[in-house]
């Protein structure tokens, strides 16, 4: 039993998915959503990894992720150096604004908050699921996702846990 306010619904980008899932807490989403859409471009993506035989999570896998794409993309942002996992994310939560759009990616985090949607990266998926008492403390999960590969600034991580009440 999860205490959200109110219903949350996201859009997720392939970073959360694949962040989550090397520190095992990829099941938190499911916690703290009533509903988590990926596009199909980040299914393959995930794809694409298991076929060179990376340890990427299978969307097929989880019945709480379900494959939606948008009906279309804003020409203005093609232009942009983001990969088409995060457009089509990014897209999705455009036409649906109600939902949470999760990115790590700076400038799709910055794209995004420009077009007006709400956005959470992995590290505020942590947070809300402490708040939630999912977990018990983030800071192991905040060193884990660093040794798993996700840069991490000691001001960000500092930053992190003094909303955590960790600090």
């Amino acid at each position: 039993m999860t205490l959200k306010a109110m219903p949350l619904n996201a859009v997720s980008n392939t970073s959360p998915l694949l962040y989550l899932y090397r520190v095992g807490g990829l099941e938190l989403l499911p916690k703290l959503f009533d509903s988590v859409w990926l596009p199909a471009s980040v299914a393959e993506e995930f794809k694409e990894g298991r076929r060179k035989g990376y340890d990427v999570p299978n969307p097929d896998d989880y019945d709480w992720l379900e494959i939606i794409n948008p009906k279309a993309m804003p020409s203005e942002w093609l232009s942009l150096d983001l990969g088409p996992g995060e457009l089509a994310a990014m897209a999705l939560a455009l036409e649906n604004p109600t939902r949470v759009v999760l990115l790590d990616d700076m400038l799709a985090r910055r794209t995004a908050q420009v077009a007006g949607l709400a956005v959470w990266g992995t590290l505020r998926v942590l947070l809300e699921a402490k708040s939630n008492k999912l977990l018990e403390a983030v800071s192991p999960y905040i060193d884990q996702l660093r040794d798993s590969g996700m840069w991490i600034s000691d001001e960000v991580r500092q930053r992190i846990l003094v909303l955590a009440n960790e600090a």
